[in-house]
């Protein structure tokens, strides 16, 4: 973004960057501000499309704006379930049509994971999406944030939302990250030291030495939870991203004004798991060992990707999950499948006893594909885990890296990876 490198009067964030570079009024933004700012791209699932849709024609809408840059995704609840969410796909389906914009079907994969994967978001955009974990594509250095359907209708309508640019947290993490530790355990990390609530309309920049390393799927696994703290956006610092093709990162001024500067060092961390009821329920996997399970889940937006079915095959190679024990597995999308079938991931896991769904969000929101009985103990590679996330609020449902997940299904208790490494 050209505006980008003009737009550094003062020293700023990453995210007061960013939306500069896309302010109507034409002058740089600083947190505090109010904005209207235009966008590179919108998506809405089949939680939120139908009524961004219905508030889309009580506005008066009559063509969208940008059509080719919307986004219609049907991912919650795909295969429809019943009658009267098939009537809403439909919806979307004539919508598309009509309106000449994207809609991937059901079973094509997760929102988020699709708008990375087709390349919907690159460095430097402002993104919006109608669901919460929007902040995924920080990623890739982008501003991308989640609002609700009639906010999303409004950029329909203009192409344009109204923001306040939000104060910045930046969070660095220095030292050497142990073998085992995966981006899940930094950000669950992250997460119960921050609280729930602890970045409320806030952005996060994560940075530091520690990061570098790491892929583009394990920095989407970072900025996905920062939903779970309540940030507005997440962002993870470009240094050492990897991509296929050519950009140019956006990077904070040196000196740029925080609201918080908080350290973690990584180097003696833990696997880390959150207990059942609040995804800031993060301890130390010791304090949950040996805790009998019945069910083990591995995908969603957070933690579906093929490096993450990868880590979990390593550890199920040539073993067999415990016979009282389920392994769910949703690839975040049709095309991590295909390639976890290409290079045999796909059947290491089967062979152990794992079975897999259609890519969607099914068995994380609870709306099918895989809901646990009463009394039932889940350890999930998802994002959430309040009472009733997966469907049922008699089931107790603890958070953790796809491979305490594997590691678990394997001893049929909740158990530390290294024990099978």
């Amino acid at each position: 973004m050209s505006n980008i490198a003009r737009s550094t009067a003062r020293r700023q964030t990453i995210s007061e960057k960013i939306l500069s570079a896309h302010n109507q009024a034409g002058k740089p933004l600083y947190a505090g501000e109010l904005a209207i700012v235009s966008v590179d791209g919108y998506m809405a699932s089949d939680t939120t499309a139908p009524l961004a849709i219905k508030a889309f024609r009580e506005m008066g809408g009559k063509r969208v704006s940008n059509p080719q840059r919307c986004a219609l995704v049907i991912d919650h609840a795909a295969p429809a379930p019943t009658e009267k969410i098939g009537n809403l796909h439909k919806m979307m389906r004539e919508f598309a049509r009509e309106q000449g914009v994207v809609l991937f079907e059901g079973g094509e994969g997760i929102c988020h994971q699709l708008m990375v994967e087709h390349g919907y978001v690159k460095p430097g955009d402002l993104y919006i999406g109608a669901d919460s974990h929007t902040p995924t594509y920080g990623a890739l250095d982008a501003f991308a944030a989640g609002v609700g359907s009639t906010d999303l209708a409004a950029v329909m309508l203009t192409g344009k939302i109204w923001l306040k640019v939000p104060h910045t947290i930046k969070i660095e993490y220095t030292g050497d990250i142990p073998k085992g530790i995966t981006s899940k355990d930094l950000i669950l990390h992250t997460v119960g030291r921050l609280s729930i609530a602890g970045a409320t309309y806030q952005a996060i920049e994560y940075c530091g030495d520690a990061l570098t390393p790491l892929s583009l799927s394990s920095r989407m696994t970072m900025a996905n939870m920062s939903a779970e703290m309540g940030a507005k956006a997440g962002i993870v610092h470009p240094n050492g991203l990897q991509l296929p093709y050519d950009w140019q990162p956006v990077i904070p001024d040196d000196n740029a004004h925080y609201a918080q500067h908080i350290v973690i060092e990584t180097s003696n961390l833990r696997p880390q798991i959150s207990t059942p009821g609040s995804p800031d329920n993060t301890q130390d996997i010791d304090v949950a060992l040996g805790i009998k399970i019945d069910y083990a889940f591995i995908g969603t937006c957070v933690n579906g990707r093929l490096e993450d079915l990868q880590a979990a095959a390593a550890l199920l190679k040539g073993r067999t999950i415990h016979p009282n024990v389920r392994l769910l597995i949703t690839p975040a999308s049709k095309q991590v499948f295909i390639e976890a079938m290409r290079d045999g991931t796909a059947e290491i896991l089967m062979n152990a006893g794992a079975s897999f769904t259609s890519s969607g969000c099914g068995a994380c929101v609870g709306s099918h594909q895989g809901v646990p009985g009463d009394g039932e103990v889940v350890i999930s590679s998802a994002n959430r885990n309040f009472k009733g996330r997966m469907g049922n609020p008699n089931a107790h449902v603890y958070l953790a890296a796809p491979t305490v997940v594997a590691a678990s299904a394997l001893k049929g208790a909740i158990a530390d990876p290294a024990e099978f490494l």
